[in-house]
């Protein structure tokens, strides 16, 4: 994680990493779930839909991505787990998601802290696009700086969604990364775009934490690298295994 890349997610609570997945990544990606759409919903023209890790091995390979496995080691410490996972599909006029999240009121699995010299997070986001997203699209949007808030984000503010100063939109074009806390007070813009929107949410926990009761299970027919199989292991934090030894990857220099 570059010293800007710190600055900004501490600033914002949010990073943009461009061209993680070249051109033919992209349509590879695409292919897949072309073959196995799930379609959206004819009321709000977009869907939310998990289970795609049983497509193929390419999508299975994102969730240790040699591009955001160092960067989750600095915001999270090593021994992370994936926490769920979902696609969002948006057609023209998808309509907004509520904003959500916050530094307050204190949320215990959605949290930001900085102690002693490093960051702790709770749960956090890692979105791969597969189209382009924007301000002059529509996808995800938030607050920047609300992961440290001292104040309940107003009702007037939540209300006035994207209409209101303090929303943003990044821009995110097709292949880029957008990682961010769930303590950011964060939601999706309505879908303006021809295109359809493609976002894949891998949600990544510390490594004794888990957001829900029950555990995303590894996926079938596709085959799992040590280290992606200890990225599905349950929740703990004594004596668990380093992501990050010799014997699963070549450990990051940062």
């Amino acid at each position: 994680m570059t010293d800007v890349e710190k600055y900004l997610f501490d600033l914002r609570g949010y990073i943009v990493i461009e061209d993680v997945l070249n051109a033919d990544e992209v349509t590879e990606l695409n292919r897949l779930i072309d073959e196995n759409h799930p379609g959206v919903n004819e009321d709000s023209h977009k869907k939310h839909s998990g289970g795609f890790l049983t497509w193929g091995q390419a999508l299975v390979d994102l969730i240790d991505h040699e591009a955001i496995m160092p960067r989750l080691k600095f915001i999270l410490g090593d021994g992370f787990r994936l926490d769920h996972y979902y696609a969002i599909y948006m057609e023209q006029d998808g309509t907004a998601s509520r904003l959500h999240g916050a530094n307050t009121p204190y949320d215990p699995p959605e949290y930001y802290h900085y102690r002693e010299g490093r960051m702790y997070n709770g749960l956090t986001v890692v979105t791969f696009n597969l189209a382009d997203s924007g301000p002059e699209y529509g996808g995800f949007c938030c607050i920047p700086g609300s992961h440290k808030a001292n104040y309940q984000c107003p009702s007037e503010i939540r209300d006035g969604h994207t209409d209101s100063e303090c929303v943003v939109i990044p821009e995110a074009k097709a292949g880029s990364v957008v990682i961010f806390t769930e303590a950011t007070t964060h939601g999706t813009a309505t879908w303006t775009a021809e295109h359809e929107r493609r976002s894949l949410l891998f949600k990544y926990s510390p490594a004794q934490q888990s957001w829900a009761t029950n555990h995303i299970q590894p996926p079938v027919g596709v085959t799992l690298t040590p280290r992606q199989e200890l990225l599905f292991e349950l929740p703990y934090f004594s004596k668990r295994k380093s992501l990050f030894n010799d014997d699963l990857a070549v450990k990051p220099d940062y």
